[in-house]
């Protein structure tokens, strides 16, 4: 019983540990703005969110709940994350200047994604005119975090898995196969690639624009050291998880939308 108890209490505060690395890093919002991207599924499909009426909000309310997304982190993170790079990671972002990072970043995280884009295009287009140095250290802030490559990787099997599993269920008929599908994200993948590197520097020159060049700097340099990277690679990866299996569950419950239902 003692035993138990024990094992019991060193779970609950290494889920305690978890939760407070998830708020201080800023991963809680990053996991929380994943409900922003509940409109792209219908989209997958040819249509728009809005097509579904209240029927939607209810859902993607549902589906996407942010407390059981972030219960979903820690679980994974429980179980794949060192200890040493959690206290890591920890650390740098405690700091005066990690706290001023994560601000700015859950701000990001949270805008509306057509106005960080514009405003992110302006400043990247001044910036490569003006600033060329701060454009590079903004690339290399990126290459830190992980490459185009493995984005668009995690992208395309969101993107299959969520077509997939919309067939499965009914929802829709794809002309082609897995196969198929997977041929055609080939044929696209370097034009999106450069989309996605043009995404992010935009995304990152709106988000970093009241951070000094020294400051990104010394971010760049934090985000490339080994145990930063660890952090990061697993951030990525499970929050490509979560929200590929919300996509597959939206698609699970497109099926049970009545057409009649305000469509």
């Amino acid at each position: 019983m003692a035993l138990t108890l024990m094992v019991s209490q060193a779970i609950a505060a290494d889920r305690e540990k978890l939760k407070a690395f998830l708020t201080i890093t800023g991963f809680d919002v990053a996991l929380e703005s994943i409900k922003l991207s509940a409109e792209d599924a219908p989209r997958m499909l040819g249509l728009e969110a809005e097509d579904f009426g209240a029927s939607w909000t209810l859902m993607s309310r549902d589906v996407f709940d942010v407390a059981d997304m972030q219960a979903d982190a820690i679980e994974i993170l429980g179980e794949t994350l060192s200890d040493e790079a959690l206290a890591h990671g920890a650390e740098f972002y405690a700091s005066d200047l990690g706290q001023r990072l994560v601000e700015a970043e859950n701000a990001s995280h949270m805008r509306d994604r057509g106005d960080k884009r514009d405003e992110g295009g302006k400043l990247l287009a001044n910036l490569q005119q003006d600033n060329p140095e701060r454009v590079a250290i903004l690339e290399r802030m990126l290459d830190a975090i992980g490459s185009e490559d493995q984005s668009l990787r995690a992208a395309n099997e969101l993107e299959l898995r969520f077509l997939m599993a919309a067939q499965q269920a009914g929802v829709i008929r794809l002309r082609v196969d897995e196969q198929g599908l997977r041929a055609a994200q080939a044929e696209q993948a370097e034009e999106i690639k450069k989309s996605m590197r043009l995404s992010g520097l935009a995304s990152s020159a709106a988000t970093y624009r009241d951070f000094s060049d020294e400051e990104l700097v010394a971010y760049a340099e934090a985000l490339e050291d080994p145990l930063m990277k660890e952090v990061y690679e697993l951030m990525n990866a499970v929050q490509y998880e979560i929200m590929a299996d919300r996509f597959e569950a939206v698609a699970l419950r497109l099926a049970e939308l009545n057409p009649g239902q305000e469509l």
